[in-house]
This record gives C-alpha cells, sequence and structure tokens, in this order.
C-alpha cells in the first residue's frame, strides 16, 4: 500500500494491545478507508459488516432493511439462523452472542463499515449502540471495534464528540485524508 504509515503503524499497535478498542476512521467518499482496513487487518476481522445506502427507497422501512441486512450479516459469519431481529437492542444482543460463541481467547474485530447509514430517523440506532459498547464491548479485553464512514458531521456529532452515552468511549480515531502530491507519484511498493 502506498502512504498511510502512521495509519497503519497505529491500527497494528491498538490491535496487538490487550485492551478494548474502538476505533473511528472518517473522511470523504473514496479516500480508501475501507481499503486501509481491509487491507490492515484482512482475514483477522471476526465480523463484519457494511451499512446500505439511505438513498434508494422502497416498500421496506429503513430500519426494517438496516436489521435485516445486519442480521444477514450474521448468518454469512456464521451465526445459527434464527429470528430476524426487530430492533437495534436486539441485533446488537445477537452480534454479543455471536461473539460470546466464537470467543477462544485471541483478538476478535468487528469491522462496521459506513456505520452513519445504519442510523436511519427513529431507529433508536445510537441508544442501542451505546448500550453495545458500554455494557459489553468495553469490558472485552481482546475485542477490537472498527467503524468507518463518510460522513464525516455524523461521525464528528455522533460518536467522536458524543456527549451522552458514548461520550470519551473512542480509543483512537483516524481522520484519512486524500493523498498528498508526493504519494500519488510514488511507484507502486
Amino acid at each position: 500500500m502506498i502512504g498511510r504509515k502512521k495509519e497503519i503503524a497505529l491500527l497494528k499497535r491498538l490491535y496487538e494491545s490487550n485492551k478494548a478498542q474502538f476505533v473511528a476512521v472518517y473522511g470523504r467518499c473514496r479516500v480508501g478507508k475501507t481499503y486501509l482496513i481491509n487491507d490492515v487487518f484482512g482475514e483477522k476481522i471476526t465480523f463484519r459488516h457494511a451499512g446500505l445506502s439511505p438513498i434508494e427507497s422502497g416498500d421496506e422501512s429503513p430500519l426494517k432493511k438496516q436489521l435485516k441486512h445486519f442480521y444477514n450479516s450474521l448468518l454469512l459469519h456464521g451465526m445459527p439462523r434464527s429470528k430476524c431481529p426487530e430492533n437495534w437492542m436486539d441485533a446488537f444482543l445477537m452480534l454479543e452472542l455471536f461473539l460470546q460463541n466464537k470467543d477462544d481467547g485471541s483478538r476478535q474485530l468487528i469491522f462496521i463499515d459506513e456505520l452513519p447509514w445504519l442510523d436511519t430517523p427513529k431507529s433508536g440506532f445510537i441508544t442501542a449502540f451505546e448500550g453495545f459498547w458500554n455494557t459489553w464491548a468495553c469490558s472485552r479485553k481482546n475485542l477490537m471495534l472498527v467503524v468507518c464512514g463518510s460522513a464525516t458531521a455524523w461521525m464528528s456529532d455522533k460518536l467522536i464528540n458524543n456527549h451522552g452515552g458514548l461520550y470519551n468511549r473512542i480509543t483512537s480515531e483516524i481522520k484519512l485524508s486524500p493523498f498528498t502530491l508526493g504519494e500519488c507519484q510514488l511507484p507502486p511498493p
């Protein structure tokens, strides 16, 4: 990978730590957030999910679509089939149970891409996400949660500068900027 040496070193150091980590990676669209996480962690990711774009409208409510997609991600990662969650509290409980079942003591990495898209109107997403981190995930020394988002205002307001249940919970943040001209001219590794 060209560039991103500081970001790669930071992510690797956080992964090797012996404590729960909550990492927020944000920056404008197509700057390489997802590529960075996939390149650094690849097969080490225990659970991966990407929010659905809110642009397309259809018959199903945005909340119902996001929950169904989250449930399908759990199934793809090996969770036994059950009932699709009806709210985010149930969805995060499913994730907790899934991770507990897979826990062999080694590092578990959760990667949620386009996190802001999951927060649909009146969905209760932030409250459930706070509950997931504050009640369960933050006490798991072998857990690393990496969230990405292109909606930088949402990432800043709802996570990084949160004054509610997620106040001061981010353990590290990475604002990914576009490559400099010098980086663009570097030969491939």
